[in-house]
């Protein structure tokens, strides 16, 4: 499937180029408002493009230069929605025999393969059940099977647990990719959520403010963010300027210590566990120490990250005994260490 569309909505101006091949997970991840759900309605048929056009299989779904545009119902394309939008008056059979139905299957025929769908994503002993008397993840199930069973060339799931609780979404995460796995067309995922994505997608493709910002597997991502938003995702500090030898100037005017650095415009990453900190200056000449403000700490598991600000604001891991240690809570000055081999280095 290959896509180049451009729309304007409200304050949203999307304006994105996709190509995802058939047979793998794609992630769409990126904040909300970005523009994630407006591309999946375009995908699906519910919103025309102002520009563009969308292909799939070799048919074209939408060209605006021709005015072709094939509707919703037309097209190979199921949609799992983020509230799953399953008839409240209908069983699970019901529900999943609907989309066959709308396509022309014969009703007999429509229960059956209905009921074959039930049975692959283990719910077969509630196919007389209303949505009423379903759990979310039950409910999920029937939603994908729903989708699954009119045999579509493009899945799309549109934050597909994001109406589950804590405690259901692991198991039903675990469920939904061993059903995607066992699905050989083209499958895009849309989320907000880094684990969502991380866990289902082998690809991922960041849209920020309407515009792809980044695109790679979810290591080369984690790796190598490109972007504010990317960054705190993966849980690290991200800062940009330009390499000057084995220095980084930082565009506020800091000078980071950081072997290699090259030239040129540069990101330069540093992982929270990498920052130590001081209540007292350090002895000595640590190639990279500052001064700045214990301004906010965060318990995320077993570590602490501390938020510093000061001439480069950062983020420090640390544990809760040295928090306790170094009386952290209390806020206040405290001197920041990164060791130069700590800092990574690439192209932006």
């Amino acid at each position: 499937m290959s896509a180049q569309v451009r729309v304007r909505l409200g304050t949203l101006d999307l304006d994105v180029e996709l190509d995802v091949p058939p047979g793998r997970i794609v992630g769409l991840l990126g904040p909300n408002g970005a523009g994630k759900t407006t591309l999946l309605r375009i995908l699906a048929g519910l919103l025309p493009p102002d520009e563009g056009r969308v292909v799939l299989d070799g048919r074209v779904l939408d060209d605006t230069a021709t005015g072709e545009h094939v509707p919703p119902e037309a097209r190979p394309v199921g949609v799992v929605f983020q509230n799953y939008l399953l008839f409240p008056h209908l069983s699970a059979l019901e529900n999943v025999a609907f989309g066959l139905r709308s396509r022309g299957v014969p009703k007999a025929e429509a229960r059956a393969r209905a009921t074959q769908w039930l049975e692959r994503v283990g719910l077969a002993e509630y196919r007389g059940s209303k949505p009423k008397q379903l759990s979310g993840g039950q409910s999920q199930r029937v939603a994908l099977a729903r989708a699954l069973a009119t045999e579509p060339r493009l899945l799309l799931l549109d934050e597909p647990l994001a109406a589950l609780d804590a405690s259901t979404r692991l198991e039903t995460r675990r469920a939904l990719r061993r059903q995607l796995e066992g699905y050989d067309g083209v499958r895009l995922l849309v989320t907000h959520d880094p684990m969502e994505a991380i866990a289902l997608a082998e690809r991922l493709i960041v849209v920020e403010e309407g515009r792809v910002s980044q695109i790679g597997t979810p290591q080369e991502i984690s790796e190598r963010p490109r972007s504010r938003y990317v960054a705190d995702l993966v849980g690290v500090n991200l800062f940009r300027g330009r390499g000057a030898g084995d220095e980084v100037l930082i565009d506020s005017g800091f000078r980071l210590v950081a072997p290699g650095a090259g030239r040129g415009e540069v990101f330069a990453v540093v992982h929270p566990h990498a920052v130590s900190l001081y209540r007292q200056p350090l002895i000595g000449t640590p190639r990279n120490v500052w001064e700045g403000t214990a301004d906010a700490l965060d318990l995320e598991g077993e570590r602490v990250r501390v938020r510093v600000g000061g001439p480069l604001p950062i983020v420090a891991e640390v544990t809760p005994a040295a928090v306790a240690d170094l009386r952290l809570g209390e806020g206040g000055p405290v001197w920041v260490s990164v060791k130069a081999t700590e800092v990574v280095v690439y192209p932006v």
